[in-house]
């Protein structure tokens, strides 16, 4: 996945700028965005301040991590499962 050019700061003093009382589309010409970008942006990052997304930054970076062990768990559950349910 392509990574943006935009930092999570900067895309918070972006969303912030607009929500000051720029038009939506002086604020994206001026930052070379899309609309559909900033719009995509404001979901995702409404109403949070910097700090709150870093900390769903690390909460995301955790929750992949425990779902590869997870994965890796049961992958080995069920080759011991195939083993133990064999008769010699």
């Amino acid at each position: 996945m392509k990574r943006s050019k935009f930092s999570e700061e900067q895309i918070i003093a972006i969303l912030r700028e607009q929500e000051a009382g720029a038009k939506t589309a002086d604020v994206c010409r001026r930052h070379g965005i899309s609309s559909a970008t900033f719009y995509s942006w404001k979901s995702r990052y409404g109403g949070m301040d910097v700090s709150d997304v870093k900390r769903l930054k690390a909460l995301e970076e955790e929750n992949s991590k425990l779902k590869r062990l997870y994965a890796d768990a049961m992958l080995d559950n069920t080759a011991l499962k195939d083993l133990l349910g064999r008769k010699w």
